[in-house]
């Protein structure tokens, strides 16, 4: 994680570091502890925009911006809005967001979702598409400002 997060700060556009404080607070009040890779990153910057300040390709929100995808999506804290376990970590182009499935772990880190908004909560059209924070971190950094995940076939 050190050397993304200096990439983070050395290329693009990071929000000043969470305090310990804040993490805890977080932790609390969400009811789940961050994994080390989110622990590294918001305490290195609590939240960033890659690639361009005012119309970013990735924009990880802030922890206080950090929500449950159905309430950031559907403006529906229920069930029929979606799982209670998906956090909208960061705003894509076009409405869209990578989301956090903080209902299971592999090695200690949570996996991305795509949030596919047409579709959401479908979790058909919203598939894993990274293992941990910094694999999706990695494929966004090298991305130039496209949607990795996606296939690129015809």
């Amino acid at each position: 994680m050190k050397d993304l997060l200096a990439e983070v700060s050395r290329l693009h556009f990071p929000n000043p570091p969470a305090t310990p404080e804040q993490i805890e607070a977080f932790e609390h009040s969400a009811g789940w502890r961050l994994d080390p890779d989110l622990r590294a990153f918001y305490l290195h910057c609590n939240g960033a925009r890659l690639f361009d300040r005012t119309d970013p390709a990735f924009a990880f929100v802030p922890l206080a911006e950090l929500r449950r995808a159905r309430i950031v999506m559907r403006n529906d804290d229920s069930e029929d809005a979606g799982p209670a376990s998906w956090y909208a970590l960061c705003r894509v182009r076009d409405s869209n967001f990578i989301l956090l499935d903080v209902s299971e772990q592999h090695d200690g880190r949570y996996p991305l979702r795509d949030g596919y908004n047409e579709a959401f909560p479908d979790p058909g059209y919203c598939p894993k598409i990274a293992k941990s924070f910094r694999e999706f971190l990695l494929g966004a950094l090298k991305s130039e400002e496209r949607w990795f995940w996606l296939s690129t076939d015809d």
